[in-house]
Order: structure tokens, then sequence, then C-alpha cells
């Protein structure tokens, strides 16, 4: 009695597949991260550093979304490295243009001043902060209220939309 035994392997490349995602719908994350923190850098230079405690990259129609959560922190740099402003809030998102969108208890200061709302947007673009929630402006000595604002990265140029505000002046 004679048992042959055959056996073979197929070329490993022509049988490679590909990951199969297919089955991650839009409302599901394609990977997740903890203790994230994302260095932007321009010719070796930091430009924007982003932090969270959780973050998840979601599929788009238009690229990919991070979403962080966890208390983020983003720090944003000036030409020569020095930090010039951080923004800290609840949670952000990251469009695929790099446009950055903050929400829940948003603080952002620079030198003096400190921003307070609910949301923000900073469009990559044109490195501005942008909302049309309620805001409090606190620098030396007074306080800007209103709905809606504009400044540059640096919070040193802004313009509020329906503001009230304090001024104390020593005498």
């Amino acid at each position: 009695m004679v048992l042959m035994m055959a056996s073979g392997c197929g070329n490993p490349v022509k049988g490679r597949r590909s990951p199969e995602t297919a089955f991650i719908g839009l409302n599901h994350p394609v990977q997740e991260s903890w203790t994230v923190r994302l260095t932007l850098t321009k010719s070796g230079i930091p430009r924007e550093i982003i932090e969270a405690g959780h973050g998840a990259e979601y599929r788009t129609n238009s690229g990919n979304e991070q979403h962080l959560d966890h208390g983020v922190r983003l720090t944003l740099f000036d030409s020569k490295g020095q930090t010039k402003t951080i923004i800290r809030a609840e949670k952000a998102l990251i469009h695929s243009n790099q446009d950055i969108e903050a929400e829940g208890d948003v603080v952002a200061t620079s030198g003096g001043t400190v921003i307070t709302t609910e949301y923000v947007k900073r469009t990559a673009k044109d490195k501005m902060i942008r909302s049309n929630s309620f805001v409090t402006i606190k620098r030396a000595g007074e306080t800007i209220r209103g709905e809606g604002f504009e400044t540059d990265e640096a919070l040193k140029k802004y313009r509020i939309f329906r503001g009230s505000g304090e001024v104390f002046k020593k005498q």
C-alpha cells in the first residue's frame, strides 16, 4: 500500500488580501488611540501640538476626520517655535483640510488675554479663530462679552459681535 500526500503553497503575493474594512460604517472609527499627541512641524519648527486623552479616526465622504475627547489641548506656535496660544476644550474635531473645531468649556489663552466660550473653529487657511457662541474676553483691566467673535491666532486683534463690556480705569 502506497500512501501519497501532496501539499502545496500558493503564491504568497497573489494570495494576499487587503484588510477588509467594508463592514466599518460611517458611525464607527477605523482606528482609535489613547493619550494622543500630534505634532505638526514646518522645517523642523513646531507649528501645532494637539493632545487629547482619546482620539478616533472616521472616514467621511470628504476624507478623514479625527475626533478627540477626554481633555483636548491645542498649542499654537509662532514662526520661531515659541508658544503663542493655547486652546483647551472638552473635545475637538480635526477635518481633513486641517480646520479644527473645539467645543465644551473652551478656554483660549495668549499673553494676558483669556477667551472663554463653548465653541471655536480655527481655520487652517487663514489662521483665524471664530465662534458664533457667547464669548467672554478678559485682558488687563477690561472684560468684553458678546455673541460671536473672530481673532487672529495670537489673540491680539479681535472683533466681537453684539458685544458689551466693562473697563476699569485706575484713578
